[in-house]
C-alpha cells in the first residue's frame, strides 16, 4: 500500500498550505476520494469549504467546474441542454458544467429538489441522461458540495436519497486563534491557493483507486460493519436507519483509510473513525429524539460504545467526539 500512501500524504501536504490546520478533514477528502466517493462539506459561511474543493482539484490537475447553486436554477442548468441548430437542422447537445471531474457544487442547499435531483443519476451511475440519451462521465469523478446548516433562511434541506449518495459529510468548523492568525499571515501579500501546482497526476490516482479495492478485510471486521449499521435500525431514537449503500461506504472507506495509513488490512481502528462522518448524515432521528436535541451523531458514537470491538474480551473503549 506505499504508492496509495505516497499519494495521499502528497495531495493533503499540498492543500494543507491553504487549509491551515484541517489536516484531519483533508484526510478524510482525500479518503472520500480513493473510494471513488462524493463528499458533503457542512458548515457556516467563510470556514473554507470552497477552498478544500478548488485546492484539491489544483492538486490533481483534473478537469473541474464549479455550479453555484441558487433557487431560481433549473435542472438543465446543471445537466445540460439540447439546443436546435438550425444549420444542420438537428439537435445538438450542449454539456452542462456537471460534465468535468472535480465539479463542486456550491451551496447545495440553496437549490430547489427538483434541481438537486438533477445530481442523483451522476453521482450514483456516473452517467447523466438527458432527452433519452446517457452520456458518460469522464473518471475520475466526484462531487464535492457544501452547505450551510439548514436554518439559514432561503436553504432547502437535502432528501435522504441524496444524502444517502454522499460518503462521508464533514465539517471544517472555526481555526483555533493560533490557526486563524497564521491563516492571515499566509494572505497578506497573496492567497495560497495561487501557488497551488498540481502534485499527483490522474493515473498515479486511478491506480490508487483500484489498489483501496484490494485491501483486506477480514470476516470479524465485516460483521463489525454491518453489526454497526444493523444498529441504526432497530436504535429507538432513530426514525430511519442507513441503508446497504452505507454499510459498503463504511467497508470501502475503512478500506482507504488503511491504505493511506500504509496498511493491507483493515483494523477496528479504521471502522471506529469513519463510522459518524459514513453514518451520520444516512440516519433521520425520531421526532421526540430531535425535541430533546439528540442529534444524529451522538447516536452513532454512542453505538460505537456499545458495540464490542472484533478480539476484545473485556470492555469497549468510550469514543469521544474530537
Amino acid at each position: 500500500m506505499k504508492p496509495v500512501q505516497t499519494v495521499a500524504e502528497r495531495l493533503i501536504d499540498n492543500v494543507s498550505q491553504v487549509l491551515i490546520g484541517k489536516r484531519n478533514e483533508i484526510r478524510l477528502t482525500v479518503i472520500g476520494l480513493l473510494c471513488q466517493g462524493h463528499l458533503l462539506l457542512e458548515d457556516v459561511p467563510g470556514v473554507g469549504k470552497t477552498m478544500m474543493a478548488k485546492a484539491m482539484a489544483r492538486s490533481l490537475g483534473l478537469n473541474f467546474s464549479r455550479i453555484q447553486f441558487t433557487p431560481d436554477m433549473l435542472p438543465s442548468d446543471v445537466t445540460g441542454v439540447s439546443i436546435f441548430n438550425q444549420g444542420s437542422r438537428q439537435f445538438e447537445f450542449r454539456a452542462g458544467p456537471i460534465f468535468a471531474q472535480i465539479v463542486l457544487a456550491d451551496e447545495v442547499n440553496r437549490a430547489t429538489p427538483k434541481t438537486q435531483a438533477a445530481l442523483l443519476e451522476a453521482m450514483e451511475e456516473k452517467q447523466v441522461t438527458v432527452d433519452g440519451i446517457t452520456y458518460q462521465l469522464e473518471p475520475p469523478f466526484m462531487v464535492l458540495a457544501t452547505q450551510n446548516p439548514i436554518e439559514y433562511e432561503g436553504t432547502f434541506p437535502l432528501p435522504e436519497a441524496q444524502l444517502d449518495r454522499f460518503l462521508l459529510r464533514l465539517r471544517l468548523g472555526y481555526p483555533t486563534p493560533q490557526e486563524e492568525i497564521a491563516m492571515l499571515e499566509s494572505q497578506q501579500v497573496r492567497h495560497p491557493l495561487t501557488a497551488i501546482s498540481q502534485v499527483v497526476t490522474a493515473e498515479e490516482l486511478v491506480n490508487a483507486q483500484k489498489a483501496v479495492r484490494n485491501v483486506y478485510v477480514n470476516d470479524d471486521m465485516k460483521k463489525y460493519i454491518v453489526d454497526i449499521v444493523t444498529a441504526t435500525r432497530s436504535h429507538p431514537d432513530i426514525y430511519l436507519g442507513a441503508s446497504p449503500r452505507g454499510a459498503l461506504s463504511l467497508f470501502r472507506a475503512a478500506q482507504a483509510r488503511a491504505a493511506v495509513a500504509g496498511r493491507d488490512h483493515v483494523i477496528p481502528d479504521d471502522v471506529k473513525a469513519l463510522a459518524e462522518p459514513t453514518l451520520a448524515h444516512r440516519v433521520i432521528v425520531g421526532p421526540t429524539a430531535r425535541l430533546k436535541e439528540i442529534t444524529s451523531r451522538s447516536i452513532i458514537l454512542s453505538l460505537m460504545n456499545a458495540i464490542p470491538v472484533p478480539g476484545a474480551t473485556v470492555g469497549v473503549r468510550p469514543v469521544t467526539i474530537s
